[in-house]
């Protein structure tokens, strides 16, 4: 491992064991000065991201990336007040999970700790190194932020500030720290520094994943990638089932809760079809369909590739089906396990979707877009998880601890 990460990784270390001990008011104090530090320096923040964005503009970077790099005004005001609804909720550290008083006499409570430190491997988006900045230090973690290359002095920019404003509050300022980007070596002694980072979540596009997952030594919570589906049912209101895909598919493209196939049950696809591609073409929106869908104008054809993916972009896939075990059959062929979606009045068919559809969030006549921390009321999330084993979903701050045993005797002996 280089000294660059190792001291990184340390300090980290150092830092983590005074923030496990600091109290609500220490942490959310800090919070609320990371969160006015990061809007009164906005234009830092705008101006480094101008640059990145500009780099990844020349360099011919796809749109929905450069709009998920993209800060604007509205944004970073976004992530200030994302820390300051951090600063409002409970505090995880301490809470007792369960308890009682066994037959012997012995006091058990399993009581919620921080990890320690935790690693966050991520792609593009600035706001992730906010977010995960503050949702690390409420859960008493120090956090180690290895951003991408191509939004590098945006997040430079961010955490100077971000560890301004901690030392400010009376934290040590290596509760945050961000990994050099000037090699792809660093990622890997990361993924490597089993002892001093207790754990690691990446975030970002299947590949960056998988490699994670397969590569690190350090124990990882797995994000996952999104192909969301809107399942239209027969007895679905038209009208419901139009506004909640259009908002799926385009309220923000680039995002992982954003819906990218369709299915319509085929009883309704005569009356929905017209319907629903032209309103999603006005929207700039290019359907990648099925036989049935290629009656519509401008619909594309749909290849088995593109039912699997994840677009990201002003793309959906779109197919008919005959009923609900056809869509159930679908899904379970391609859903990546984030996030599912019905749209019917039938509370039957309601009921077998969500007992059937194995993901980190079934939705019913909802939009996929609030599968989110945020929308949860979790706060500012550190990621989607889409693994079965500790935390599922948005991974808000009772996600971010572990648990440790508390046994008080009076001379108890076995």
């Amino acid at each position: 491992m280089s000294n660059d990460v190792a001291e990184l990784a340390r300090r980290a270390r150092e830092a983590s064991r005074d923030l496990a001990l600091a109290t609500r008011t220490a942490k959310d104090a800090a919070l609320l000065a990371m969160a006015d530090a990061v809007e009164g320096r906005a234009d830092d923040v705008l101006t480094a991201n101008a640059a990145d964005v500009r780099r990844a503009e020349e360099a011919g970077t796809e749109a929905h990336l450069v709009d998920r790099l993209r800060l604007t005004q509205d944004r970073v005001s976004a992530m200030a007040d994302g820390l300051r609804d951090l600063a409002r909720l409970p505090d995880p550290v301490g809470e007792v999970v369960r308890g009682s008083t066994l037959a012997n006499g012995l006091e058990l409570r399993q009581v919620r700790v921080p990890f320690g430190v935790v690693g966050m491997i991520y792609e593009g988006r600035p706001n992730v190194t906010v977010d995960a900045a503050g949702i690390c230090l409420k859960s008493g973690n120090a956090a180690l932020l290895r951003g991408s290359s191509s939004a590098e002095q945006s997040n430079a920019a961010l955490v100077a500030i971000l560890r301004d404003a901690v030392a400010g509050a009376g934290l040590s300022a290596d509760v945050v720290q961000l990994v050099p980007t000037h090699s792809r070596e660093t990622v890997k002694e990361l993924m490597r520094a089993r002892g001093l980072v207790d754990v690691l979540v990446p975030r970002g596009g299947a590949g960056l994943i998988q490699s994670v997952v397969e590569e690190s030594t350090v124990p990882v919570i797995e994000t996952g990638v999104g192909n969301c589906h809107v399942y239209v049912d027969a007895a679905a209101d038209l009208d419901m089932a139009l506004a909640i895909v259009l908002n799926a598919k385009t309220d923000r493209t680039s995002v992982c809760n954003a819906a990218e196939s369709l299915l319509v049950h085929a009883d309704i696809a005569d009356v929905f079809l017209p319907r629903v591609v032209p309103a999603l073409a006005a929207a700039g929106v290019v359907v990648h369909g099925d036989e049935r869908f290629l009656a519509c104008d401008g619909v594309v054809a749909a290849t088995d590739d593109d039912f699997a993916r994840e677009y990201l972009s002003s793309d959906i896939s779109a197919a008919v089906v005959p009923d609900i075990d056809a869509a159930l059959a679908h899904i379970r062929r391609y859903s990546t396990g984030h996030t599912e979606a019905i749209v019917t009045g039938d509370q039957a068919a309601a009921r077998r979707f969500v007992a059937e559809v194995d993901a980190a969030a079934v939705l019913v006549n909802a939009s996929t877009r609030f599968t989110d921390g945020g929308e949860f009321g979790f706060g500012a999330e550190i990621g989607i998880s889409t693994q079965k084993l500790h935390a599922r979903g948005p991974m808000g701050l009772p996600e971010m601890t572990s648990t440790k045993y508390v046994v008080i005797g009076d001379g108890h002996v076995r």
